[in-house]
């Protein structure tokens, strides 16, 4: 049994590869059975973000991750190679990386709160492919996310992808206030992203959504104005900032449409902020004259100080996470040593009665109490026998080391991974650790 992660990340992809393997959320089922066939994965759960496409797997008989990058590749198109873009996670590794993300410190804006609520989604839509490993991996890395922005400070006014794009447009205007701003979307990042806007003083916020109920819940919530999806571009002219969060497809904003607003605007610029992926806005609308487009990846010089300020944190996080790899290892290994263990002692019960038949046979002669005595006798040895080796091996799942031993009493005594019971389907209670 190997837990093994394979993805790639705004650390190692450009948006344009990101934003054609990200998954989602409607497609994540159907991908999620794609990627368990073809890594005949016990267990397997996605997480897809703005930033990242991870694939979490605890591995059958063969090894999952050409599975995972021959799918990842697919969706690239042609012959591009998802693996030169991504990296591999192996046990602790793994789960000290899951543990990272969920607590923001491998985000592009160092503690972000939004990750928290992404993985925990993650994890809800792959509840029909993870069982108890998996289950107990994603949950504890919420519950370790919790525990870093309680005792450090990496949390601690961090900005999040949407304050940090709010910044990229006070860099044109100087200052939002009394400035018009229309947002297209209406999930969380649109949310915060029109909180954000709100703060900075802008005085008319227009939300647009094509789901017009979400888009006059959220503008009640701030203050603002809610627009059919199909009459927002009129309204484009008169607005300073425009920002894009949806989760369409493909570009939902063509040169077509902005290129008539500038015309009305005259020299006055127009911002636009693309923070969904796949991005929202075609990317030669950047090209017009006063047109200011910024994605994902033009957040990175904000992210910067964003970083520096809470670098120092890093060493007190970093020590929490390297605790909790050890907590989760150690049950994993205890997980892995219970069936494993169950099933060695009975592969050797079945040797003794093999044996202790065979003995019999020639001690036909013998009364049956000595026949009971020598049965008696038989228990007790191969008791002896396999006391040491289980204390050991108990002791081993306690210390974090259980999981090497249990792979060599498997190879040692021919015990197939199949003879062995799978771990429960049932999630084990981490509050209650």
């Amino acid at each position: 049994m190997a837990l093994i992660l394979a993805g790639l990340s705004h650390h190692t992809a450009p948006i344009d590869v990101r934003e054609k393997v990200a998954v989602s959320s409607h497609e994540t089922p159907r991908v999620l059975e794609e990627l368990a066939q073809i890594t005949c994965a016990s267990e397997i759960a996605l997480l897809s973000t703005c930033n990242r496409t991870e694939v979490y797997v605890v591995e059958g008989d063969a090894p999952a991750a050409p599975g995972i990058w021959a799918h990842l590749s697919r969706r690239l198109g042609g012959s591009a190679d998802a693996a030169s873009y991504g990296y591999v996670r192996r046990d602790r590794e793994a789960v000290a990386h899951l543990y990272r993300v969920a607590s923001g410190l491998d985000s592009m804006i160092l503690g972000e709160a939004q990750i928290h609520g992404q993985v925990r989604d993650a994890w809800e839509a792959s509840r029909s492919t993870s069982r108890a490993i998996l289950n107990r991996l994603f949950q504890s890395s919420l519950l370790v996310a919790s525990r870093i922005r309680t005792e450090t400070a990496v949390g601690r006014g961090a900005a999040s992808v949407s304050s940090a794009a709010v910044q990229l447009a006070k860099k044109i205007f100087g200052s939002l206030s009394g400035r018009r701003a229309m947002v297209l979307g209406a999930g969380d990042m649109a949310d915060l992203a029109l909180q954000c806007l709100v703060s900075e003083g802008v005085r008319t916020a227009v939300v647009a959504n094509r789901t017009h109920e979400r888009a006059v819940s959220l503008a009640e919530r701030h203050g603002g104005e809610a627009l059919r999806y199909e009459d927002c571009w009129p309204r484009l002219a008169d607005v300073d900032v425009l920002l894009c969060s949806t989760a369409a497809p493909h570009p939902i904003v063509e040169r077509a449409q902005v290129e008539p607003a500038m015309r009305q605007r005259g020299d006055r610029p127009l911002c636009i902020l693309d923070i969904a992926l796949p991005r929202d806005v075609a990317a030669d609308v950047g090209t017009l004259d006063n047109v200011f487009l910024y994605d994902l990846d033009d957040l990175r010089s904000v992210v910067a100080n964003n970083i520096e300020r809470r670098r120092q944190e890093l060493p007190s996080a970093e020590s929490v996470i390297a605790e909790e790899v050890e907590l989760y290892w150690q049950w994993l290994a205890g997980l892995a040593a219970v069936p494993v263990l169950r099933t060695f002692r009975s592969r050797m019960d079945r040797v003794r009665e093999d044996e202790l038949a065979h003995a019999l046979k020639k001690l036909a002669h013998l009364p049956p109490d000595d026949r009971a005595a020598v049965d008696l006798f038989s228990r007790a040895l191969m008791n002896k026998f396999l006391h040491e080796p289980s204390v050991r091996l108990r002791a081993a799942s306690a210390n974090g080391h259980g999981l090497a031993i249990v792979d060599a009493l498997r190879y040692l005594f021919g015990l197939e991974s199949s003879d062995t019971e799978a771990p429960s389907d049932d999630t084990p209670n981490v509050e209650s650790r």
